[in-house]
């Protein structure tokens, strides 16, 4: 078992080649509780040695993945869904120790990431190909799926449970083997998961796992053992993955960051609006891509909700998420807290007014990185607070008259990842939907992002690439189609005879 210990802090290990591995040499990190500041583990940094190893390994183990029946590797993932429910506690308590946030949404993170095993467990139906008959006479034409090779994700801090499930899974059932780099300042819950894949009997290989940090991501992306990448993090970063991964000739699909808008319009009903909005813009201290981080009111609705919703927000609590009482963790580092201080600042300095200030969370809360729930009132759409991401406990309010105003808003913003409509018009839900360039679209729901079996679908700088995460999308990335055109001639002219000695 995976114990969090603050006297005992042990070195965390790769693992490669179905074994966990020690690194030799090079920089180690510290692993500390943003909360209370103690210290979880130390970290390694790999460097290309340590990749090529993973690599070598993945690579050498494709052939014998690949020659397992679909239906197996299918049940391998049942029992990775049953073990991962077992340890289900453990791994949500792993990630509020590492990164933060409240216990309700460490155990909904879990909860999310067992539900992509238990999507990619349909890969017998998902990945079928197609055929058609007599596309000319006596030629039949089929497309069948195959794996893509060796697969590798870079995944972020705010869900170390989750995002590797947006893609370990789905890329092993297709057949392919994967290599893993999880965030270095959240490397924990990442070692509970392979803990579990580790006794799951799988070929020497399949699943890999390397720590490390900047100078390993570069090497991934240009390390030619490697087929395709999936990245997740922000829009400068996941540009520069997609552009260099690209250049390399890898398959790459690369999620970046976000500036998500949620429109209230003057019917919507003001108590869930609020209860959507605070979870929305809150939960993980606001550190997710698909936190609605700018609130625009249409008309009467700036009214009718700024006053519940402020008085609703001080009533949140900011603490250890550890605590069931709490109902705002810190923030991820003191690197983290100061450059959301920093933002809230320039906001206010350029005319935004604080209905809710949390800048004084810090002093109240103790050691660790905190920073309130934060309600910027009076922004314009031309504000950096309106326009970049904060990845913070920050919302800001931009008031318009008509829905069409609140579109145009939405729409010139360069993210485009989710965004959502609270009101009880199917007309204006109609428009809305229609209109919005975003890829994930809420009525009446604070946080859109889709269950395992929809894509993750963003537009714009929050997405480079073609096909998205989980849902479909997943079977079509981590799988190549080959396309057979076959005759037979002693098939003559369909009488027979068909087979011939």
């Amino acid at each position: 078992m995976t114990a969090v210990s603050s006297t005992t802090p042990r070195m965390l290990g790769n693992y490669v080649g179905g074994r966990w591995t020690a690194v030799a040499a090079g920089d180690v990190l510290d692993v500390n509780n943003p909360a209370t500041g103690e210290l979880l583990a130390r970290v390694p940094l790999s460097g290309r040695n340590e990749l090529d190893e993973a690599v070598r390994a993945a690579r050498a183990a494709l052939p014998a993945w690949r020659a397992v029946s679909v239906i197996e590797r299918a049940r391998r993932l049942f029992g990775l869904r049953e073990e991962l429910w077992q340890r289900r506690e453990e791994l949500a308590r792993s990630v509020t120790a590492e990164m933060g946030k409240t216990l309700g949404d460490a155990r909904a993170e879990v909860g999310r990431a067992i539900e992509m095993v238990e999507c990619a467990c349909a890969v017998p139906t998902t990945m079928q190909g197609r055929i058609l008959e007599d596309v000319a006479q006596n030629v039949d034409c089929e497309t069948v799926r195959q794996p893509v090779g060796v697969c590798a994700a870079i995944v972020p801090f705010n869900f170390p449970a989750m995002v590797p499930m947006w893609f370990l899974p789905f890329a092993i059932a297709c057949g392919n083997t994967f290599v893993l780099k999880p965030s270095e300042q959240v490397p924990m819950t990442a070692q509970i998961i392979f803990e579990v894949l580790d006794e799951l009997d799988l070929p020497p290989g399949v699943v890999n796992l390397v720590n490390g940090g900047r100078p390993l991501v570069e090497a991934m992306l240009d390390h030619p053992g490697i087929d395709a990448i999936s990245f997740v993090g922000s829009a400068g970063v996941a540009r520069l993955v997609y552009e260099r991964a690209a250049r390399a000739g890898k398959r790459v699909q690369a999620l970046g960051g976000a500036k998500n808008h949620m429109v209230v319009m003057p019917d919507a009903v003001i108590e869930r609006t609020v209860e959507a909005i605070i979870g929305s813009a809150f939960g993980a201290a606001g550190q997710r891509c698909m936190a609605g981080s700018v609130v625009v009111t249409v008309g009467a609705a700036h009214e009718r909700l700024m006053e519940e919703l402020a008085a609703a927000t001080r009533r949140l609590r900011v603490g250890d998420g550890m605590d069931t009482s709490t109902d705002v963790g810190p923030v991820i580092s003191t690197a983290a807290r100061e450059r959301i201080g920093a933002a809230i600042d320039v906001a206010i300095a350029a005319g935004a007014r604080a209905a809710v200030d949390g800048r004084g969370a810090a002093a109240d809360s103790g050691p660790g990185n905190f920073v309130g729930p934060t309600i910027l009132d009076g922004v314009t759409p031309d504000m950096a607070i309106a326009q970049e991401e904060v990845f913070g406990p920050v919302l800001a309010v931009v008031a318009v008259a008509s829905l069409d105003e609140a579109i145009a808003v939405v729409n010139a913003s360069r993210f485009g990842n989710g965004t959502s409509i609270f009101t009880e018009s199917g007309a204006a839900v109609r428009r809305y939907r229609h209109d919005v360039q975003a890829g994930m679209i809420g009525v009446n729901i604070g946080v859109a992002a889709p269950v395992a079996f929809f894509p993750f679908s963003g537009w714009k700088d929050s997405f480079l690439g073609d096909l998205h995460a989980h849902g479909g999308d997943a079977v079509e990335f981590f799988t190549r189609k080959k396309t057979v055109t076959s005759r037979y001639f002693s098939a003559g002219d369909g009488s027979g005879p068909y087979f011939v000695e």
